[in-house]
């Protein structure tokens, strides 16, 4: 299956970028370089792009998309979370822009053996990095039912998810579940019908909240984006696009910490906690897809961009 990637919000993303001709950009979602692509046509030749993504697929796909900007472009297979090392190994210490995609492609819900959609049976993966052993069955069959329930809770934001937790246990006790067939059929049988028959499909809030798990997508976040605001010159930007609110709250947060990092009583009259902000949030609010893009695109219904500049 050819890899297959509409971008979202990529004009908007470019727009607020401020890519300078000559500077250093990373992609830290690189996917099929719907981004990075855009990016490199306002290149020069002093100009760099390092692309990121934990997939092959979307490595091997972006390599070829890619592959007219020559030198100007770099490839590396790790997750975004080390873009600090990987940088550093590439001899850079700081860059002019980054950008976040999150979530998944369009490609790895579409393509049925990795295992992320509920629309088709396939066996149960979800990896982002095939070369990781853990997989969406071994949370299935492995987690206890509470871990399932907080999972599903807190991931997947699931008003079920105690019942569904207690199918599934129910379910495992006779067999594993092997796959997507199988678990989004015990999900079904979970939630009443009168909320089926109103609600979006019954199984897509607990997939998602599996493949976050899986995957450790927020807690990756949480912990990657300080560093990354360090890791731009001064001017830099980082743009971030999120898909659900669990997501963009962290993204929000973070970038609010660093445009007001003070953590002193507002009773007092001067700081004394000498933390100074970063930078700033040059839009107050995240922007959203336009109409022409939500008809051409229904996955980016859900999707927001944040903006920081560093000072």
């Amino acid at each position: 299956m050819e890899f297959s990637h509409v971008s979202v919000l990529l004009q908007e993303t470019i727009e607020q970028l401020h890519i300078r001709p000559d500077g250093i950009y990373v992609d830290g979602t690189l996917g099929g370089g719907g981004h990075s692509y855009e990016i490199c046509k306002r290149l020069s030749e002093k100009g760099r792009l390092i692309g990121i993504d934990q997939d092959a697929d979307a490595i091997a796909a972006a390599g070829e998309r890619l592959k007219e900007f020559g030198e100007r472009v770099t490839i590396v297979r790790s997750n975004y979370c080390n873009m600090r090392r990987e940088l550093a190994a590439l001899g850079i210490d700081h860059v002019d822009g980054i950008v976040l995609d999150l979530g998944v492609s369009s490609y790895q819900l579409d393509a049925a053996d990795r295992g992320f959609t509920y629309r088709v049976d396939a066996p149960l993966d979800m990896r982002m990095d095939q070369r990781q052993t853990k997989t969406a069955r071994d949370i299935v069959n492995g987690y206890t039912e509470h871990e399932l329930y907080r999972v599903i809770r807190d991931y997947g934001e699931e008003k079920f998810a105690a019942n569904i937790a207690k199918h599934i246990a129910a379910a495992r006790e006779k067999k594993p579940i092997e796959t997507t067939g199988e678990l989004t059929e015990i999900i079904r049988g979970a939630i009443p019908a009168k909320i089926r028959a109103v609600g979006g499909h019954p199984a897509k809030r607990t997939f998602q909240a599996i493949r976050i798990e899986l995957n450790r997508e927020l807690e990756v976040l949480k912990n990657s984006l300080d560093d990354m605001i360090d890791l731009l010159n001064p001017g830099g930007r980082i743009c971030v696009i999120t898909f659900h609110s669990l997501e963009d709250r962290i993204v929000k947060t973070i970038f609010k910490t660093n445009e007001n990092p003070c953590t002193c009583p507002s009773n007092f009259p001067v700081c004394v906690c000498g933390k100074k902000p970063k930078g700033r949030s040059p839009i107050r609010k995240p922007i959203a897809p336009g109409e022409e893009e939500l008809v051409y695109n229904k996955r980016s219904k859900s999707a927001k961009l944040r903006v920081f500049e560093r000072s």
